[in-house]
């Protein structure tokens, strides 16, 4: 029981809430201990309410994912999780993150009841309100942003949010374009929002988000603020790391199977965790 309640929070998934770290690093914040432990305790948080979330989505999808080939070997689908001990995680996890949010501030917890009930209503209903349903999941994205600038007191740069929203655009298009590839013709058995897409839709989306994040990262790093604040001009040096992890992925997407969890693509592909590591590295540097 202790592995299958493991499994339900799906640790894996809490490198999503990494974002919470991106105002450190462009707000030169890391050399401050009290903002870097306060940012330690807002990525806790949002682990617990990201694992809060999952147990939720499983909860509400136990049908639907008894139809799906990986997803039926989750904790609540196949059987090895009663529902009722994960109405007590979920619960737990819930109260445990606010708490924990409530130590940094109140904006912070604000952001984490936002965060909740974004996801409550994607949970029972909107998730089958086709291109709202990605970009709800793109909004949990910018709260863990905003988690790690407004919540932090680190003014929120307008290119940083606007990346990340194009980023987690792209990378949302492209799980509904895996789970369409996987299911085939079913997929709106597992899913219903799938029928209302179509390969050539999702494919037009993608083309469209990960383009503009491309040109958007681009322009922020020859930006005259973004020099002056940063104090070098060197910045457009990371952007070939950013556009061969963006082929990457893509390619991992068409021909690899892969693109329907992000998290775990990014830690199985040695290409990815080079591509990231690199642009990570070469930031840092620069950013020094």
């Amino acid at each position: 029981m202790i592995a299958a309640a493991f499994k339900l929070l799906r640790p894996h998934q809490w490198v999503k809430n990494g974002f919470v770290f991106f105002g450190l690093l462009f707000g030169h914040a890391w050399h401050n201990s009290a903002t870097v432990q306060a940012a330690i305790v807002a990525f806790l948080a949002f682990c617990l309410m990201s694992s809060a979330v999952y147990a939720l989505n499983d909860l509400r999808d136990i049908e639907q994912d008894r139809l799906h080939p990986a997803k039926r070997q989750r904790p609540l689908a196949s059987g090895a999780l009663s529902p009722s001990v994960a109405i007590l995680l979920m619960t737990a996890c819930s109260i445990s993150s606010l708490l924990l949010a409530w130590q940094v501030g109140d904006t912070l917890v604000y952001l984490l009841c936002v965060y909740g009930l974004i996801n409550f209503g994607y949970s029972y209903g909107l998730k089958r309100v086709v291109v709202l349903d990605v970009f709800l999941i793109s909004a949990g994205f910018m709260l863990r942003l905003l988690a790690g600038t407004t919540g932090l007191d680190i003014p929120p740069s307008n290119w940083l949010l606007m990346c990340g929203l194009l980023l987690t655009l792209f990378l949302g298009f492209s799980k509904r374009r895996a789970e369409l590839m996987l299911m085939d013709e079913a997929g709106g058995a597992h899913r219903k929002v799938l029928d209302l897409y179509s390969p050539a839709l999702l494919d037009q989306f993608i083309t469209i988000t990960g383009a503009c994040a491309v040109v958007a990262y681009s322009l922020y790093t020859v930006d005259e603020d973004t020099v002056r604040i940063h104090g070098t001009a060197d910045l457009i040096y990371t952007l070939p790391f950013v556009l061969y992890g963006l082929f990457r992925y893509l390619y991992m997407l068409h021909r690899r199977g892969g693109g329907g969890d992000p998290s775990y693509d990014l830690f199985r592909d040695p290409h990815l965790i080079v591509a990231m590591a690199g642009w990570l590295a070469v930031t840092v540097f620069l950013l020094r």
